[in-house]
């Protein structure tokens, strides 16, 4: 069975495998969120720069 997507809690990266964020390394992580964003630039996006987001990679809008 495949594991659930978790969420970091700290930045919004959306987490596919473990209990780790990857980007900042925080353990607090949730299952319950609301939306999708796929960052590709960063620096362009002002999407990204509201959500206070600086790396590329595949965020939650909102956690639940």
């Amino acid at each position: 069975m495949a594991e659930k997507v978790k969420v970091c809690r700290q930045c919004k990266k959306i987490i596919e495998s473990g209990n780790k964020c990857t980007d900042c390394g925080s353990e607090e992580v949730t299952d319950s969120f609301k939306g999708k964003i796929l960052v590709i630039h960063p620096d362009k996006s002002t999407l990204a720069q509201n959500l206070k987001v600086n790396k590329k990679g595949m965020y939650a809008l909102k956690l639940g």
